[in-house]
């Protein structure tokens, strides 16, 4: 017998689910109950290295109110189904839109998508899920608001609220989302509405001020997590500078990483240099700018060294391309560019390109603009390096230490290419932690180089692991693994909150581990 949709919730008949659809459809309106495999469809694309159905969605709901949200979690509960949040959908390379497990119901909250304050004087915001960071861009210009944004990249189709939920970082001196996120409103599996630090108090005026409240801050255990579903977000922005500053610094040889870090680490942690900090592989940068691998060669496997000088040289890249800002005064910026002249001197390597120099010439142009808050999908261009649509973020964090950077380097290279693919990551260096991150890049259409890739990225995680590397972030097929490697303890722990708060485990069961 073939069934009307194109899976259905565990433990859920056909029956009881078309009971909830119909109930749904009485809340919501028809219109915003899909299930239509053609409209469907859509939603279960995945760039993982595992097979489709594995992630494919029962149904699409979508909400535009707070109350709507809150009456699908009651028909989740009354039916048992489970339902998958997300807002604008746009999570390449960590699993996109579709569910962690089959059957799961998607619910979209890209509707939802007001602005609803901005504060110029006290530079903060508060958003819906839908809110792009184009459309919060958009909305700051049109306004003549002097405030700037940070965000991941590509970033014009992402979003503030669906970013920091992830825990996702950017590239400005704000560029450590979650730190700057203040105060959440959460619907509880149950229904209620949870209000994070001040929200809770009648007629307070510093839920966007002041992150603590009162009794435990409870906001971090809702990101990275199924314990709710976040319907607000508050989070401060940076005011515009009157000088920014970018620049870049390429280094010639892979062997430079150690030094690199070395010489970037005090000047971050000073705050000489006060945004997130990229240090981009040659590929990564070649990619970006619509570089393919088939142009330079058509056999298989990893690129050979000798290719990739050819492409360092005809690009104009580094083996590795430092990017930098600095923002302030004109006094401010002119001191602290002598500092780093000073240091960059005095390590004696790598070639300095100011704004001056580099015009807008990519990718530098596209590496400006995420440090100064303008939104690009730039970004994109990685996945034509190999074609074919694969794509898995391997995000390892280090200390930011030279030697440590070093090895993660040497032994994910090793790794990759031993499985026949490239090495294409970067590191973004926080004030003293390193996210490494590796786009691991494949042939979604060959299902030979699909199977490669699923075992390299388990021989990732399982080297990486071994040597106390743990990533902070992974894409939704090896979400499981990846909670393994942080213990029992924790898991138990998160288990005993899950129980507790959705004890018929109806929130997005399964993501980054977490099951009642």
């Amino acid at each position: 017998m073939t069934s009307k949709y194109m899976a259905l919730p565990q433990g859920v008949s056909e029956n009881q689910f078309d009971a909830a659809i119909a109930r749904f459809q009485a809340v919501l309106g028809a219109e915003n109950v899909l299930i239509d495999g053609d409209v469907v469809r859509p939603y279960n694309k995945v760039m993982m290295a595992v097979p489709s159905e594995e992630h494919t969605s029962s149904a699409v709901v979508t909400a535009t109110t707070v109350e709507q949200v809150q009456e699908v979690v009651k028909i989740c509960n009354e039916f048992k189904v489970p339902v998958w949040t997300i807002s604008t959908g746009r999570n390449f390379g960590y699993g996109s839109a579709a569910p962690v497990q089959r059957g799961q119901v998607v619910l979209d909250l890209r509707k939802m998508n007001k602005i609803l304050h901005v504060d110029a004087e006290l530079c903060t915001a508060l958003v819906e899920p839908g809110v792009t960071y184009q459309q919060l861009y958009d909305y700051l210009e049109e306004n003549n608001i002097p405030l700037m944004l940070s965000f991941s990249a590509p970033s014009a189709i992402a979003g503030p609220l669906g970013n920091t939920m992830d825990r996702g970082v950017g590239y400005t001196p704000y560029g450590e989302h979650f730190l700057m996120q203040c105060g959440m409103e959460v619907v509880l599996a149950n229904g209620d509405v949870y209000r994070t630090g001040m929200g809770s108090v009648k007629g307070d005026k510093a839920w966007q001020v002041f992150k603590w409240g009162y009794g435990p801050t409870l906001d971090g255990m809702f990101t990275q997590s199924n314990y709710g579903i976040c319907t607000k977000m508050g989070f401060w922005l940076m005011p515009k500078p009157p000088v920014f500053k970018p620049f870049e610094i390429q280094f010639d040889e892979d062997s430079d990483i150690n030094e690199i870090v070395e010489f970037i680490r005090p000047l971050r942690i000073a705050q000489i240099i006060p945004n997130s900090v990229v240090i981009a592989g040659l590929l990564w940068e070649a990619a970006t700018c619509n570089t393919r691998r088939s142009d330079y060669l058509s056999t298989p496997g990893a690129t050979p060294e000798h290719i990739l000088k050819q492409i360092q040289k005809d690009k104009h890249l580094g083996a590795w391309n430092v990017y930098c800002a600095l923002y302030g005064t004109p006094e401010q910026v002119e001191v602290n560019f002598n500092i780093v002249k000073g240091a960059l001197k005095k390590l004696g390597k790598g070639r300095l390109i100011t704004q001056e120099e580099a015009g807008d010439t990519q990718p530098f142009k596209y590496r400006s603009q995420l440090m100064s808050g303008v939104p690009n999908l730039q970004e994109f261009g990685l996945y034509n390096w190999r074609g074919g649509g694969g794509s898995m973020w391997f995000a390892p964090v280090s200390q930011a230490r030279g030697s440590e950077c070093d090895a993660q380097y040497g032994l994910a290279k090793q790794i990759l290419n031993k499985h026949g693919l490239d090495y294409v990551g970067e590191f973004i260096v926080g004030w003293r932690d390193m996210h490494h991150v590796i786009d691991v890049l494949y042939d979604r259409s060959t299902p030979e180089e699909t199977q490669r890739a699923n075992a390299c990225f388990n021989e990732l995680l399982d080297e990486f692991e071994k040597r106390g590397y743990a990533v902070y972030r992974v894409n939704t097929a090896f979400q499981e693994r990846v909670a393994q490697s942080y213990g029992p303890v924790k898991r138990k722990l998160e288990q005993t909150l899950k129980r507790a708060l959705d004890p018929n485990g109806i929130l997005a069961p399964g993501k980054c581990g977490i099951n009642i």
